[in-house]
């Protein structure tokens, strides 16, 4: 029965006991352990979605009255945080010989670190909960590090290739489903929408995390190679070097800077739903939809395009994003009594989040091709050490939102949109070349 599982997942049942780069004791256990890692990852997407920093922690803390600057960090502490680390433990991790266990302790660290946030909004609110709050998301995105470094390792060393993209694809189709059944709860009121309940929804969240930490830990790893564990941060320092001599790898910097506001836009978004009444709140479930809607709606087709010219993408989904920062600055600066009309913040969201989502391809793809197999690490490593870096000061955008209104922001964020349109078409053609 475990078998015949397997090989309906894998599409390949004839061939589920034979391995073409694995060991033949970590061949044997691949069946059992392809199952563990489907369920783990499943539970840990779950949990994104039940505890979405950009929709669902914006939400919480705008409900309980935490302040605009508190919202505005969540994006930037998440995101930069689970990147830099990285380039201070990742020889660490390499020196493991049992890495399972770097994973097991990041993702009880993201699974506490959520079941304390859900925890904190029922309990406090304001100012406290919002230092709280953003103090979770670091040590969330801390975890989030660890279990980055690791997965890849484990995955490698217990799934065979031609295997591997399954799992990650199974995991997303299990989440995406759970994370729509909940939003068309909130959305039609099926699903009270309340803080308790929310709240709620992101403790569970938080035991999802915990639960896949214990499936994970079940995983039969073999002892690995423990050699060739570099240190990330001393690599990058050395190759600053190229950094100021490589103009190509400049721009490609720079633009992909300016579109870091397709990433921390979304939670003013919402702090805008917010400031209208009271049940302005209600719109979290239509939301949840827009984004899901976007993502699965346009990621194949950006991948395709992207095939073609990585540029192009990066142009077209930064005029996207121009276009709906602008109009909901536009409507929050000039005409603030539109903001009544139920549908305008989500679907504008969903614009948003299709342009993040060929942001995100074509900024992978254009660095990918652009650099030759010997440059390519480096150029990544690069790139996301000093977007890291920038991520970390997009904090500032909570302050300005803070004195100046969430308005302004968005405006902001509408700019440096446009101006990515500008930087991404000097860019070069680099699947012609």
């Amino acid at each position: 029965m475990n078998g015949d599982l397997h090989g309906l997942l894998v599409g390949d049942d004839e061939l589920a006991q034979v391995c073409r780069d694995l060991p033949e004791s970590a061949c044997r256990e691949q069946p059992r352990n392809y199952r563990l890692h489907v369920v783990s990852l499943s539970l840990t997407r779950i949990g994104e979605g039940l505890a979405d920093t950009k929709l669902v922690l914006a939400w919480l803390l705008d409900a309980i009255g935490a302040p605009t600057w508190a919202i505005g960090l969540l994006v930037p502490v998440r995101e930069s945080l689970a990147m830099l680390p990285q380039l201070l433990i990742s020889a660490r991790v390499r020196r493991m010989n049992i890495r399972k266990t770097a994973y097991v302790v990041g993702c009880v660290v993201q699974g506490l670190a959520i079941l304390g946030f859900g925890l904190v909004v029922l309990m406090l609110t304001g100012s406290i909960a919002g230092i709280l709050a953003i103090g979770l998301i670091a040590a969330f995105a801390l975890g989030r590090s660890l279990c980055s470094i690791a997965h890849k390792d484990v995955l490698a060393k217990t799934v065979d290739r031609g295997r591997r993209g399954s799992v990650s694809g199974i995991a997303g189709s299990i989440a995406a489903a759970a994370t729509l059944l909940l939003a068309a709860g909130y959305a039609t009121g099926w699903i009270p929408l309340s803080i308790p309940v929310v709240a709620g929804a992101v403790i569970l969240g938080g035991m999802a995390w915990l639960l896949a930490a214990f499936l994970f830990g079940s995983i039969r790893e073999d002892r690995g190679a423990t050699e060739g564990g570099i240190d990330g941060f001393a690599a990058v320092v050395a190759q600053l070097a190229l950094l100021r001599r490589d103009a190509r790898l400049q721009h490609f910097i720079a633009t992909r800077a300016l579109l870091l506001s397709t990433a921390l836009a979304p939670p003013f978004y919402i702090a805008l739903s917010g400031d209208r009444e009271p049940s302005g709140l209600g719109t979290l479930g239509l939301f949840m939809i827009a984004a899901a809607a976007a993502s699965l709606s346009s990621s194949y087709i950006w991948g395709r395009l992207a095939d073609r010219s990585s540029r192009q993408v990066l142009m077209y989904s930064a005029a996207l994003a121009s276009l709906a920062n602008a109009v909901c600055a536009l409507t929050a600066l000039a005409m603030p009594d539109q903001l009544e009309t139920a549908l305008l913040l989500p679907a504008m969201l969903f614009v948003l989040m299709i342009a993040h989502q060929g942001v995100r391809l074509g900024r992978s793809v254009h660095i990918v091709d652009m650099a030759d197999l010997d440059s390519r690490a480096t150029y990544t490593a690069l790139s996301n050490s000093v977007v890291g870096l920038i991520l970390l000061a997009g904090g500032v955008f909570g302050i300005i939102a803070q004195w100046f209104g969430v308005g302004t922001v968005l405006a902001l964020f509408a700019l440096m949109a446009a101006m990515a349109v500008l930087a991404a078409s000097g860019l070069d053609e680099v699947q012609t070349t």
